[in-house]
């Protein structure tokens, strides 16, 4: 496996960096510039897409016949990873979950019309977007296709939706939605993927629920549904095909977190060097003392290993093979590894780590929720113990 960069991504890297040190990392340190979710206002995030897109730093994920640059999963890895250096920088090249997987999705398995209707604002920065699957006890959660309640009832040509769902990351931001519904009781065909928009009659938002924190653009929302009416021509893919949408969606989407958190984590650890380079304790500098390098060096090591298994696992992508068991294996290491990053960061940083006068306490509570979205570090495990039972030795086969 070749590990250099292209010398496209290399320049997307680079420019990204100084976009980020010039324009968005100077407005973390005033709070004034973060809304109630603890996320960039969105007037200040608007002119910094507009720079962006200006700038050609924007859409990195989109395939060339959508106008996109059409990079491998192997280029996204190193622009992503320089994208989440700053806790605002996802957003302002719109490369930000939740709306970057339902990219990913409706650019690979949309029709031409459904593209133009709901991704195209999204890509051109004009709408947010949501998708909705989990829900309350006893529906769906890591397992979907056996659990979820929410149905989606045929009459005519048109879908009747209902059920509720919970901890839509999102929702009340987001103006389109993919949403995952029961079609029928088979164990493998149940799911169905549809389209709607925030404008349309027979749902509604519950709550916005209160989480640890920070949030997304939109927070996380409970929605029920009480007779919302689709249209066939807003089905997603076919009848049944709904966990072959999820599938595709959040494969990519659990690598891409992986990306982005590798580029949090790299921050925590380049905030913690800088003050120990310079505070002193005991008559020598923070990073002269044996314990503390220590903690550097265990923490570095763990997002190296993190980065590589991503790398790994977006050249599988590349390759054109499904990645499952990789992007697991990235996605439990890269969550720990951020949180591994922050907690040694606040640290070292001591009270000045805990407050908020770094950003390290964002990323510490930040870090928390990594090892549960889009599936817990047990699931995949669980997911890795599968591959293990059926293929034995071949599990570690270099091809």
């Amino acid at each position: 496996m070749d590990f250099s960069l292209s010398p496209r991504a290399r320049d997307f890297v680079a420019r990204i960096g100084d976009f980020l040190d010039l324009h968005v990392i100077p407005l973390e340190a005033d709070r004034a510039n973060y809304d109630a979710g603890e996320n960039i206002r969105d007037e200040i995030l608007q002119s910094l897409r507009a720079r962006a897109l200006a700038e050609g730093l924007w859409n990195f994920q989109l395939p060339e016949s959508l106008g996109g640059p059409g990079l491998k999963f192997t280029e996204l890895a190193a622009i992503y990873e320089a994208a989440g250096r700053s806790i605002f920088g996802p957003a302002c090249f719109n490369i930000a979950a939740p709306d970057d997987g339902n990219i990913h999705l409706l650019a690979r398995v949309a029709t031409p019309a459904q593209q133009e209707r709901w991704l195209m604002p999204i890509v051109h920065g004009e709408v947010r977007s949501s998708i909705v699957m989990t829900e309350p006890a006893p529906g769906s959660g890591s397992d979907p296709a056996g659990m979820m309640q929410t149905t989606a009832e045929k009459r005519g040509d048109t879908w009747v939706i209902r059920g509720r769902k919970w901890f839509i990351t999102g929702g009340e931001a987001a103006e389109h939605f993919i949403l995952l519904a029961r079609t029928s009781d088979d164990p493998r065909r149940g799911l169905t993927a549809f389209l709607f928009e925030k404008s349309q009659p027979g749902w509604k938002i519950e709550r916005r629920i209160p989480i640890m924190g920070p949030e997304e653009h939109g927070g996380h929302c409970e929605l029920s549904f009480d007779g919302l009416e689709i249209p066939d021509e807003n089905r997603l893919m076919e009848v049944g095909e709904g966990m072959k949408a999820v599938q595709i969606r959040l494969g990519i989407a659990r690598l891409t977190h992986c990306m982005r958190w590798s580029g949090l984590a790299k921050r925590a650890l380049e905030i913690a060097g800088h003050h120990v380079q310079s505070r002193e304790a005991f008559g020598v500098k923070l990073i002269d003392h044996e314990g503390v390098q220590w903690m550097l060096g265990e923490a570095a090591l763990q997002v190296q290993m993190g980065r590589l298994l991503t790398f790994h696992a977006a050249h599988k992508l590349d390759q054109g093979g499904r990645a499952r068991k990789e992007v697991s294996m990235a996605k439990i290491a890269v969550a720990d590894a951020l949180h591994k990053a922050a907690d040694t960061a606040i640290q070292l940083l001591g009270a000045k780590g805990y407050s908020r006068d770094t950003i390290l306490e964002w990323i510490y509570r930040y870090a928390r929720q990594a090892r549960l979205v889009d599936g817990a570090s047990e699931v995949h495990k669980m997911v890795l113990a599968q591959h293990l039972g059926s293929e034995g030795a071949d599990f570690w086969n270099w091809d």
